[in-house]
């Protein structure tokens, strides 16, 4: 071994020296914008911090100030009745619960119902109108339709057409709903006698006939089918 060093050698004892002197003056120091040496969590997936006795599952935010609750907005209901009105709250009640009863659809209903149970007592139809009227108002309809029968009349109607029909009250009670409707008709009416002279009506005038009617079931029951419980005429 040489007593002494050469020139190259000591050249690149110097370099040596030097880049690890650098390396630890960098590694030393901190510049503010290192990782976390913890895992990142991923938001999709949960984490688990139970304390001792804790079933509770927390998820990543869970120490986040909880957003404020947002307030449901009103009901939509244009075509029906007036928001904040005495129907409108008669059916939030049906709404809570039956949550999938839709008043538009009632009302069509109500129509069908209507121009059914019109034309089937004009012809003495008491199987259809047992179906759609409570027994009480069914009695009543089949009392009218048997004195007619008797004095051998025959009524004819005729539907011209319907022009309305709106919500009128809304009553909710044990769970029974009644839903009152205005209905605003026009309509060819007349009744025969024996020999087919017309005796009451008129057999081509068209007439305006008014009427209020209420609807009633009781809800959360499978039973979907509305029955008229009472009439009245409508001013």
């Amino acid at each position: 071994m040489q007593d002494s060093l050469d020139a190259t050698t000591l050249i690149f004892l110097a370099l040596a020296v030097f880049v690890i002197w650098r390396l630890r003056s960098v590694l030393g120091q901190k510049t503010g914008t290192e990782r976390s040496p913890f895992k990142p969590v991923d938001r999709n997936q949960p984490t688990v911090a139970r304390k001792e006795g804790d079933n509770v599952v927390r998820l990543p935010g869970a120490d986040r100030v909880a957003p404020p609750l947002q307030v449901a907005e009103p009901r939509d209901w244009r075509g029906i009745t007036e928001p904040g009105s005495p129907v409108a709250a008669g059916l939030e009640q049906i709404l809570q619960i039956e949550p999938n009863f839709d008043p538009r659809a009632f009302l069509d209903g109500s129509k069908s119902a209507y121009e059914a149970i019109v034309i089937a007592f004009a012809k003495g139809d008491r199987k259809t109108l047992r179906s759609l009227l409570s027994r009480e108002v069914c009695e009543g309809f089949e009392r009218e339709i048997s004195e007619r029968e008797a004095k051998r009349h025959v009524l004819e109607t005729t539907f011209v057409s319907l022009d309305k029909a709106e919500i009128a009250a809304v009553e909710v009670r044990n769970r029974v709903a009644q839903v009152t409707v205005r209905f605003l008709s026009h309509l060819i009416t007349a009744t025969r006698d024996a020999d087919g002279k017309v005796v009451d009506g008129s057999a081509e005038a068209v007439v305006e006939v008014p009427d209020v009617w209420t609807f009633a079931r009781t809800l959360g029951t499978r039973d979907p089918n509305w029955q008229l419980v009472a009439t009245e005429a409508g001013a």
